[in-house]
C-alpha cells in the first residue's frame, strides 16, 4: 500500500470532479429521451449514479491495494478476461444490442467485457514487459509474442464487430512497446503489415465505408449518414462562447443521437460553450500529465507501465471521442472516459484510476 501522504492529490480532484461532472452532464443529456421511452426522466441519471458510487468504491479498493499484488494475478485476470471476451461472441450466449454483440449479463444487468480486457491487457504487457526487459529489443521475444497477442484480441473484438476498441488496444499496445524500448522499425513494419487488414474491415462493411464517405463530405447525405456528426456541429456550433445554459440544449431533445453517451460531448459544448470544452479538454490534459508523472516517478518498472498503459488508455480514448464529435475522424461510437453514460467503462476507468494513484503514492524524485 501506497504512503497516503505521497498519492497524488491533483490526480484525485481530477478524477473527482469529472465523474461528478459527467454524472451531471447525463442527467442533462437524457432527461427528454428518458422520460419519453421510459416515463422515468431520472432513469439513466439513476443507473450512472449508482455505477458513480460503486466506481468510487472500487476505486478507493484499487488505491488501497498495493499495485504489486496485481502482478501475483496477472494470469488469472488475464484469462479471465479473455474467457469473457469468447462468451460474448457466442449466439445466445452474448446479448445482441443494434446489431453488435458485445454484452454479457443477467437480467437488466450487463456489462461489456471489452473495457475490462483493455485493462488486463495492459496488466498483462506491464508485467511481460519487465520479466522480458533486457530482451525487449529482440524480434522473436520482445516483440513478437506481444504482436500476436495484440491480434488474437482484436480478432476476438472484431467479431463483435467493435472497430473502434481494436483500433484502441493497438495504439496501447504499441505505445507501451515503444516506451519500452521496442525498436521503431519493428513498429513500423508492423503498422505498415496490418495497414491492408484495416483496410480491408473498412471497405467490406457498408456501413464503415459509410461513415468515411459522410467524414470526407457529410452533407451528401445529411438525412443518413452524415446525420449524426452535422448534428454534432450544430450543437457545437450554437453553443457559442458561454453556452446556452446546462440543461437548456436543444440539439439533445432527440436530435443528436447517442447524447448522453457517444455524442455527450457536443451537448458539453452546445450547453456550456466555448469555455465549457476548453475547461474539460484542460481537465484531461492535467489528468494526462499527471498520469505519465506517475509513470516517471514508479518505484519499479512494472508500476511504470502499469500507470503509462492506464494513462494512454484514457487519454487516448478521450483523443478519439472528441476526435469524432468534432468532425476529425470518422463517426464510431466511443466513450468520453468517465462523462459518456456506461456502467462498464466508467467502473473500468474508475479501477485504472485507482490503480494509478496507488502506483503515486508509492513513487519518488525521478
Amino acid at each position: 500500500m501506497g504512503n497516503k501522504s505521497q498519492y497524488d492529490k491533483v490526480l484525485i480532484l481530477i478524477i473527482l470532479m469529472l465523474v461528478s461532472f459527467g454524472v451531471i452532464m447525463i442527467f442533462s443529456a437524457s432527461s427528454a429521451i428518458s422520460f419519453k421511452d421510459l416515463g422515468d426522466e431520472f432513469h439513466y441519471f439513476k443507473r450512472q449514479l449508482a455505477f458513480a458510487i460503486l466506481g468510487f468504491i472500487v476505486m478507493g479498493a484499487m488505491i488501497y491495494l498495493d499495485y504489486h499484488v496485481l502482478r501475483e494475478f496477472v494470469y488469472p485476470i488475464f484469462l479471465v478476461s479473455l474467457v469473457f471476451l469468447i462468451l460474448v461472441i457466442i449466439p445466445g450466449v452474448g446479448r445482441e444490442i443494434n446489431g453488435a454483440r458485445r454484452w454479457l449479463g443477467i437480467s437488466s444487468i450487463s456489462f461489456q467485457p471489452t473495457e475490462f480486457v483493455k485493462l488486463a491487457l495492459i496488466l498483462y504487457l506491464a508485467y511481460s514487459l519487465t520479466k522480458k526487459d533486457e530482451k525487449i529489443r529482440t524480434l522473436t521475444v520482445g516483440f513478437l509474442p506481444h504482436i500476436v497477442l495484440l491480434l488474437i484480441i482484436a480478432s476476438l473484438i472484431m467479431l463483435q464487430p467493435d472497430f473502434g476498441a481494436a483500433i484502441t488496444i493497438g495504439i496501447i499496445v504499441f505505445i507501451m512497446l515503444f516506451n519500452a524500448g521496442t525498436r521503431p522499425s519493428y513498429i513500423v513494419g508492423s503498422v505498415i503489415a496490418i495497414a491492408p487488414i484495416v483496410y480491408y474491415a473498412i471497405v467490406s462493411v457498408d456501413y464503415r465505408l459509410d461513415r468515411i464517405t459522410a467524414f470526407i463530405n457529410p452533407w451528401k447525405d445529411p438525412l443518413n449518414t452524415g446525420y449524426h456528426i452535422i448534428q454534432s456541429f450544430l450543437a457545437l456550433g450554437s453553443g457559442g462562447l458561454v453556452g446556452m445554459g446546462l440543461g437548456e440544449g436543444t440539439q439533445k431533445l432527440f436530435y443528436l443521437p447517442y447524447a448522453y453517451s457517444d455524442f455527450i460531448f457536443a451537448v458539453i459544448g452546445e450547453e456550456l460553450g466555448f469555455i465549457g470544452v476548453v475547461i474539460l479538454i484542460c481537465a484531461f490534459s492535467l489528468f494526462t500529465i499527471r498520469g505519465i508523472r506517475a509513470s516517471r516517478r514508479a518505484p519499479d518498472l512494472f508500476g511504470t507501465y502499469l500507470a503509462l498503459g492506464i494513462t494512454a488508455l484514457i487519454s487516448v480514448e478521450v483523443i478519439l471521442n472528441l476526435g469524432v464529435v468534432t468532425g476529425l475522424f470518422p463517426t464510431k461510437g466511443m466513450t468520453l472516459p468517465f462523462i459518456s453514460y456506461g456502467g462498464s467503462s466508467l467502473l473500468a476507468c474508475m479501477t485504472g484510476a485507482g490503480i494509478l494513484i496507488n502506483i503515486s503514492g508509492q513513487g519518488g524524485e525521478k
